[in-house]
């Protein structure tokens, strides 16, 4: 199983950069966040991802995509991680997609053109505490009616607070439940929280929310297994986010070293500098190797999948926490301030390893698969 793209895959990876590059360069958040954007987000930044083809990746064809695999979701979102786009790619094209494809019926899968198209945002409710826990769901759905009543609270739903439709996982009688909701339903109230790396999340309270029988996505009940795909896919990507992250902060890091003069020298001229660089350049490709090898999983339908995602997660997390500390460390105090970028690497990243489980969970989770 080689672990290495393909030309086409290639050709993604080059016109995605390309596109981010000119279209939402770092400067690009920088500016959501100093002028308080009310969505922190860019709609015709969405739109043109759409037309670009990159929000319908995993899309059937069929519904306006451009039905490729997990390997090439990865390829976009590593590219997403070196410009630290906000960009509701995670939520609507990967978990909020996946779900749709794999349970969603033929009316809810009218939401995947749209998506594909950058013209919807869709957002799945899942957490409810500080640390992601998708086995401990105590939001309810109780039957009312023709239909059920939700009662709960979400929190870090990404890009909540624009989302036009969400997606709640909730726990009815006979297990857990997917259900699509229209966020202007009464009963659902949305407060929009500031991450400290300027990208977007929400809390949702959802207060006797009547929702009819066809908002269920699935079967009632079964909607644990249709998670676990969707968060399968969410993980191996939220990993290539992580390694794309951690690889610029290297560059960008690499680029110092290679200019700035101490001592009458350039920095990259001090072997201890040189030493830990070469580590951390090993420890990059490591996780890119382990991110891969969770996407082929995906892509090739193996039984490891799962546990596949959760080590490429856990890997690229630390990896990349270690890429942006050594940026930071490297840079001096001038890694501290705002002026560098290499700050808001740092707040990217400590995001996006809470982000589907830290590297903890992770760990454990896999520890559990083996027995321990």
């Amino acid at each position: 199983m080689p672990l290495i793209l393909t030309e086409e895959q290639t050709m993604l990876r080059d016109a995605a950069d390309g596109f981010l590059n000119e279209q939402a360069p770092i400067a690009h958040l920088r500016k959501l966040r100093d002028d308080r954007d009310a969505d922190g987000l860019s709609r015709d930044l969405w739109r043109a991802f759409g037309e670009m083809g990159f929000a319908g990746v995993v899309i059937p064809e069929a519904m306006g995509g451009m039905g490729l695999g997990a390997v090439e979701a990865g390829v976009i979102a590593e590219s997403l991680g070196r410009t630290l786009t906000p960009s509701p790619y995670l939520g609507s094209s990967i978990l909020s997609a996946r779900l749709l494809i794999d349970g969603g019926s033929a009316a809810q899968q009218g939401w995947l053109p749209k998506i594909a198209a950058g013209e919807a945002i869709l957002a799945l409710a899942v957490d409810e505490g500080a640390k992601h826990a998708p086995s401990r769901i105590a939001t309810r759905a109780e039957r009312a009616g023709n239909g059920f009543r939700l009662n709960g609270a979400k929190a870090f739903v990404l890009d909540g607070h624009v989302a036009d439709a969400l997606i709640v996982v909730a726990r009815a009688e006979e297990g857990v439940t997917l259900f699509l909701v229209d966020p202007a339903t009464a009963g659902v109230e949305i407060e929009r929280t500031a991450m400290v790396d300027a990208h977007n999340a929400a809390r949702i309270t959802l207060s006797d929310v009547e929702v009819d029988a066809d908002a269920v996505i699935g079967d009632v009940g079964r909607g644990e297994a249709l998670l676990d795909g969707a968060l399968t896919l969410g993980r191996a990507c939220a990993a290539s986010t992580l390694a794309g992250a951690g690889d610029q902060a290297f560059k960008i890091t690499l680029e110092y070293l290679r200019t700035r003069k101490q001592f009458g020298r350039l920095i990259g001229e001090f072997q201890a500098l040189q030493h830990r660089a070469a580590h951390l350049f090993s420890e990059l490709e490591l996780a890119r190797a382990a991110t891969m090898g969770a996407q082929l999983a995906i892509d090739e339908g193996r039984g490891d999948a799962s546990l596949a995602a959760s080590i490429a997660k856990a890997k690229a997390g630390r990896v990349a926490e270690l890429a942006v500390q050594e940026a930071v460390q490297m840079h001096g105090g001038v890694g501290m301030t705002d002026e560098f970028d290499v700050g808001l690497f740092m707040k990217r990243v400590r995001v996006l390893n809470e982000l589907l489980g830290d590297a903890g969970f992770h760990a454990e989770r896999v520890a559990r698969a083996q027995g321990f």
